[in-house]
């Protein structure tokens, strides 16, 4: 009686095993980077919820999203190419307009006194807003405050905000806050 031939398996583990690294070095990996924000503060534990002054309309930006990814800002409808500019001119009032936020005198290290806004922006969105919509409007949002930076930056020390020491970023952030508060999302308007 004739015996089968075996396959040899000795190096099967061998070649698992390089597969393995293989697949392990080809693959790549998707990587949420998540949004950068600075959380307020907490509260001290006696502060009362009336404690804090109610905020004036003129010093809010409304920015609202609705569910068919419609754009509202301060009760007119925008293309998100122009909302950088809308949250510009709404952040410094260059014109000192009554409809624009108010400012307040500010001793600032390294830039002296300053007139700092006073306002807010207000994002929110409806519950059928898409997600790259809502990030897109963020985007625009940050970029306004980030050209306003890199703007003062170069005015102010002759280089990019990016380029500024520790110190002259920090007056740069106190002469230009990011106030961008994020409500929680309604329904803000229209049907999905």
């Amino acid at each position: 009686m004739r015996k089968t031939p075996e396959i040899p398996s000795a190096s099967m583990a061998d070649i698992a095993f390089m597969l393995l690294i293989f697949f392990l070095v080809a693959t790549t990996m998707d990587v949420d980077s998540g949004l950068e924000r600075v959380l307020p503060q907490m509260p001290p534990e006696n502060q009362e919820q009336d404690d804090t002054p109610p905020i004036k309309e003129r010093n809010v930006f409304s920015v609202l999203l609705d569910a068919n990814n419609r754009l509202m800002v301060e009760g007119e409808l925008i293309r998100v190419e122009d909302l950088r500019e809308k949250a510009k001119e709404f952040m410094t009032n260059p014109r000192n307009l009554e409809t624009l936020p108010e400012t307040k005198p500010t001793e600032i290290p390294f830039i002296g006194n300053f007139e700092v806004t006073k306002g807010v922006i207000s994002l929110r969105n409806d519950f059928g807003t898409q997600y790259g919509m809502y990030i897109s409007v963020q985007n625009e949002l940050v970029a306004a405050v980030n050209e306003l930076r890199d703007e003062m930056a170069s005015s102010t020390f002759g280089k990019t905000y990016a380029n500024c020491n520790s110190e002259q970023r920090e007056a740069i952030r106190m002469a230009i806050p990011s106030r961008i508060s994020e409500a929680e999302p309604k329904m803000v308007g229209g049907k999905k």
